[in-house]
């Protein structure tokens, strides 16, 4: 089906004449004469059968209409525009939009993408933060790496690590002691982080425990901002303590007690299906399943 859209030139023109409010300044802009500029936005307005400018005394003016049109018009062109020049500054690069859970991409991947810019300067992997699954045919992303069951309709999914957490708190918390008992943190405000509502349970499962009240208290989405809560002593924290290294070295945060707890979700690199044989992305996941054996030997994690 052909697509209702005015010629690039009459949209052009119109823009620079809505923009200088001038058919005169327009034409100098373009490199065109008054005559043509003034034929390119008539040919426009019958296309749309709508007046975009009023002729006065003066000059011109837009209409109503025309200052909508002008203004989305002139949104749309810039879009154009960038991604015109995004593509002539490529020179061969080529590019990978990759959704990642936040506190993950910040504080896991980051760190390690510059070894990947090192063996494949020709790549360029663009992060954007996504705590949820989502429909890849929606929006710009070739792969994702969340955390789940690995079950994302559609897609491959390549296992990355496992996630182990350990209750941390400010060292305020611990009043000069090394560490606090189970039944003493039981006690304390237990923030809860929204994409794991079941971590407190799970942690006090596992050391043969019920705790009624172990899914309350304040929730939040990111680790980031659960650490934040921990640091201002608002409560313990359940945290995997490879996100929060820098807090833990630098004594902001604390393990408030060493058992940890493992979780049946695991972190995954997904891949649409319909990408799977782009050598680009194979690159990618290549590198980071390397990555992750790497770490998951250093952390002693089962094959």
């Amino acid at each position: 089906m052909r697509r209702k859209i005015p010629s690039t030139a009459a949209l052009v023109a119109f823009e620079a004449a809505a923009r200088h409010q001038s058919f005169t300044r327009a034409a100098e802009e373009l490199a065109l004469t008054q005559g043509a500029v003034c034929r390119q936005v008539a040919a426009l307005e019958t296309f749309l059968g709508v007046e975009l400018f009023r002729r006065i005394r003066r000059g011109v003016q837009l209409t109503e209409a025309g200052q909508a049109y002008a203004r989305r018009l002139a949104e749309q062109l810039d879009a154009v525009e960038r991604d015109t020049l995004a593509v002539m500054g490529q020179q061969g690069m080529r590019s990978i939009e990759l959704a990642v859970v936040p506190t993950f991409g910040t504080q896991w991947l980051l760190p390690r993408l510059k070894d990947f810019q090192a063996r494949h300067p020709q790549i360029t992997v663009n992060l954007t933060n996504r705590t949820r699954p989502f429909l890849f045919a929606d929006t710009p992303f070739d792969a994702a790496i969340y955390f789940g069951d690995g079950d994302w309709s559609g897609t491959q999914a390549h296992y990355l690590m496992g996630e182990r957490s350990v209750p941390v708190c400010s060292p305020a918390l611990l009043g000069g002691r090394s560490r606090l008992s189970p039944e003493e943190l039981a006690q304390m405000p237990l923030l809860q982080q929204s994409t794991r509502p079941y971590a407190w349970r799970q942690w006090f499962d596992s050391l043969g425990l019920s705790v009624a009240r172990d899914m309350s208290g304040p929730r939040y989405e990111l680790f980031s901002m659960l650490a934040q809560a921990a640091i201002h002593q608002m409560g313990v924290a359940l945290i995997p303590p490879f996100l929060i290294q820098r807090e833990l070295d630098e004594g902001r945060l604390c393990i408030a007690h060493p058992h940890s707890c493992g979780s049946d979700r695991a972190y995954y690199l997904i891949v649409p299906e319909r990408r799977t044989e782009s050598a680009t992305l194979s690159s990618l996941r290549d590198w980071l399943l390397e990555q992750a054996a790497q770490y998951r030997q250093a952390e002693g994690e089962a094959p």
